[in-house]
């Protein structure tokens, strides 16, 4: 039977946030997800802008279930200066090896994907409605130039590349 999550607010994991010292934590031995440099970096213009908005989820052994790029990040100078390299956690109770794989899956895959299509309206609406410019949006959002400016084009972004073909590639087919 697969467990539940507990009923009510208060019994929420999330109404138990505790700050931990980052050098108390450790990772676990099995995360399969990797961040590429540049979602690394977003991540800590992430963190120095916005702050702490999430906390890491760990075993009451300290052992790291969700979290680990935060987690890295902890230990760049600037990012541990805002909370003298203390870290929000929430400990999960009662977690077999089994439910913290299972939930560090779970993390991973339920963060899901950006559409290009609503990206290019956000880019669009930030530079024409808020006026930014794509300098500071390629600073504040890990962007080179040339993806802004395809962006905030928009304009035939779907059909790029497709020019006086009538069908797509083989690689496109399904096998």
């Amino acid at each position: 039977m697969t467990p539940a999550a507990p009923r009510g607010r208060d019994q929420q994991p999330i109404s138990t946030v505790t700050w931990i010292h980052r050098d108390e934590l450790r990772a676990n031995d099995y995360n399969p997800n990797t961040q590429a440099p540049p979602e690394h970096d977003l991540l800590k213009v992430s963190l120095l802008e916005d702050g702490w908005t999430q906390p890491l989820l760990v075993r009451p052994d300290l052992e790291i279930i969700d979290g680990f790029h935060r987690f890295t990040l902890s230990a760049d100078p600037q990012v541990y200066a805002l909370t003298d390299g203390y870290v929000p956690c929430v400990i999960k109770q009662h977690a077999t090896r089994a439910d913290q794989m299972l939930a560090t899956i779970r993390a991973n895959r339920a963060r899901g994907e950006h559409g290009v299509l609503r990206m290019a309206d956000i880019v669009r609406d930030m530079v024409d409605a808020e006026g930014l410019t794509f300098q500071q949006i390629m600073d504040r959002c890990g962007m080179e130039k040339e993806e802004v400016t395809r962006l905030y084009d928009r304009g035939g972004m779907t059909e790029r590349g497709t020019q006086g073909k009538t069908a797509f590639s083989q690689g496109w087919v399904p096998r």
